[in-house]
């Protein structure tokens, strides 16, 4: 009987001191390697048990470094997936490419367009992870952020939609994820124009608090040095906290006025 107890507190000593690496992420098609180093007592490897969705991995974890199978659990690409590997006390397992099941910006855009209620749509396929579909707008020579929808993140085509805002004039829009990596994936832009929104005026362009807009606008204000000191959307801009000196203006489609703080 003592010998019985003894086994049981061993065990129970030895399941609360290992540990677990979790692993989250999307199935991209590719495997996970880890570097498995002996386990303290120097007896057998470190981990003990993989995981994938909860189901146990058949792989051959007894080596010094193994591969993750993850072809081998029927996960489409794009699916949502949790691996973990546990491990004794006392020793760490390295994952060496973690990364795989970070999600990736693959989409492409089947259809876009902007309808007269100026609700711009449009539909992707080939997405591999969620990921933010960043909705972009060409104005004052650069692009300009104006909002953002959820990726559904899985392959087959799925239909967004986000409502804009646009200026005078003809409007350029597109659409951006941008992934792990840092670099873009950018859609075609969209061309729309809204024969409802009128040219804004502003002034005064000697001004001591307040500017008013003829309309409701997006704006931006710069300093001389280049610094953004002000950005809004609205039919005044307020400028009390300016220091006295000279300000560029983007407003609606135009770029680069000046006014004058007093």
């Amino acid at each position: 009987m003592r010998h019985l107890t003894l086994l049981i507190a061993t065990a129970l000593s030895l399941h609360a001191a290992a540990g677990v690496i979790v692993l989250e992420g999307n199935y991209q098609g590719k495997n996970i390697f880890v570097q498995n180093p002996f386990s303290e007592a120097g007896v057998g490897f470190c981990v003990y048990e993989v995981t994938v969705n909860d189901q146990i991995a058949t792989d051959e974890i007894n080596s010094s470094a193994f591969e993750v199978d993850l072809g081998n659990f029927g996960l489409k690409i794009g699916a949502p997936i949790v691996v973990k590997i546990k491990h004794k006390d006392g020793c760490t397992p390295v994952v060496l490419n973690p990364e795989v099941l970070k999600p990736k910006s693959t989409f492409d855009i089947v259809k876009q367009e902007i309808k007269a209620d100026r609700t711009y749509t449009w539909t992707a396929t080939n997405e591999t992870g969620e990921l933010a579909f960043v909705v972009e707008q060409k104005r004052w020579n650069k692009w300009v952020k104006v909002g953002e929808v959820m990726g559904v993140g899985t392959p087959g085509e799925h239909s967004y939609e986000f409502k804009v805002t646009p200026h005078s004039g003809e409007n350029t829009y597109r659409v951006k994820q941008t992934d792990l990596t840092k670099r873009s994936r950018m859609s075609q832009s969209v061309t729309y124009t809204d024969p409802s929104v009128a040219v804004v005026t502003w002034g005064p362009q000697k001004v001591k608090d307040i500017i008013t807009f003829s309309a409701p606008t997006l704006y931006e204000v710069y300093d001389q040095f280049g610094n953004i000191v002000k950005r809004g959307y609205a039919n005044t801009l307020d400028v009390t906290s300016l220091k006295k000196d000279l300000y560029y203006l983007n407003y609606d489609n135009k770029t680069g006025e000046t006014f004058i703080k007093k």
